[in-house]
């Protein structure tokens, strides 16, 4: 973690002792070297240990960085199955330390970065881990948006139509040089939307191993991390994203994925097992179209890093290494056309 020298400590201090129960300083902050979006902050203080979430500073994208956002899902799903941490207090005063923040609970966890969980050396802890991820991602999708206060969190119906024209939007919002790759992956997505199926539920938007925190002694789920992306949507585009993840190589970025890993010798699922087992817990009997969903992953993610390498030119971005992750654009466009060009050889 590194320092958070930017931020007004006293004044942050006097505003937490006014709005927050129980706080009080004196207190520090280091900020959480991962990620690239939204700034967190270890809070030190003298009444315990919190986690403070924050915009960046300067110009943002239309409706990016939205923290209000991510405190309002983290309140509504406080007594669901859903794991998560517990959020305290909401500012969106930009004058306190420059941007809107919220403080939430700091959970003693454990994250991992790579997909094969090399950090573990029993299989059996793997498989157990996998399908805590699984059933974590099955309660998610399983939420009575109604009941939890979260009907109004998106909008109802046509979920790949609105937000494949959202992420073209915001590529070519970011767009530094041009991606033929990207344009043609694009133009294919928008060829192949498949027709709305009236599925609707809470997603997480950005469901991936290092975005879960495990407890230290045992394979549970203690807290699914970063809600930024959440909203309502479709329930496939989550578990496509983070088989996404699952099919990339080891190296591309902070993420190692399973590609060329015998999954077996690990005790980890395949992604149909993985998807079979969804299929079963949610009660479907399976996933057409599987493809345009995997793909349209590969476009949304690589639209995204776009974005991280558009504020980096600015100069705005919250990791120090923003300005490189732009050189995986292509690559994860080549990945979504290497899966359209196997299924027509299918």
């Amino acid at each position: 973690m590194s320092n958070a020298s930017s931020i007004d400590i006293n004044a942050l201090t006097i505003y937490l002792e006014q709005h927050l129960d129980g706080f009080q300083g004196p207190m520090s902050l280091e900020k959480f070297s991962g990620g690239q979006s939204n700034p967190t902050y270890k809070v030190l203080a003298q009444s315990g240990t919190y986690v403070l979430r924050r915009q960046p500073p300067g110009k943002l994208l239309k409706s990016a960085h939205a923290v209000d956002r991510e405190y309002r899902v983290l309140k509504a799903l406080k007594n669901t199955d859903v794991p998560v941490a517990q959020v305290y207090h909401l500012c969106e005063d930009i004058a306190v330390i420059g941007s809107m923040f919220y403080v939430m609970e700091f959970c003693d966890g454990s994250i991992y970065w790579h997909a094969s969980l090399s950090e573990i050396d029993d299989n059996a802890q793997r498989t157990k881990m996998y399908d805590a991820m699984n059933k974590a991602l099955v309660a998610l999708h399983s939420v009575d948006i109604e009941a939890v206060g979260l009907s109004s969190y998106g909008k109802m119906g046509n979920y790949f139509s609105r937000q494949l024209d959202r992420w073209l939007a915001q590529y070519k919002a970011s767009e530094l040089q041009v991606i033929p790759a990207m344009d043609k992956l694009g133009q294919w997505l928008e060829t192949h939307l498949p027709e709305d199926d009236g599925r609707v539920c809470l997603v997480h938007g950005d469901y991936r191993l290092d975005n879960i925190m495990f407890a230290k002694d045992k394979p549970e789920i203690i807290a699914i991390l970063d809600w930024e992306l959440s909203t309502l949507g479709h329930p496939f585009a989550d578990l496509a994203y983070q088989c996404m993840g699952l099919r990339m190589p080891q190296g591309l970025g902070s993420i190692d994925g399973l590609k060329g890993i015998d999954r077996n010798s690990l005790g980890i699922p395949t992604e149909a097992e993985y998807v079979a087992k969804y299929c079963q817990r949610m009660n479907i009997d399976s996933i057409d179209n599987w493809s345009f969903y995997l793909c349209f992953s590969f476009f949304r993610l690589a639209a995204i890093v776009q974005g991280v390498a558009k504020r980096a030119s600015q100069g705005n971005a919250s990791n120090a290494n923003a300005d490189k992750v732009g050189a995986f654009v292509e690559p994860l466009a080549l990945m979504a056309l290497e899966i359209i060009a196997q299924e027509h050889k299918a």
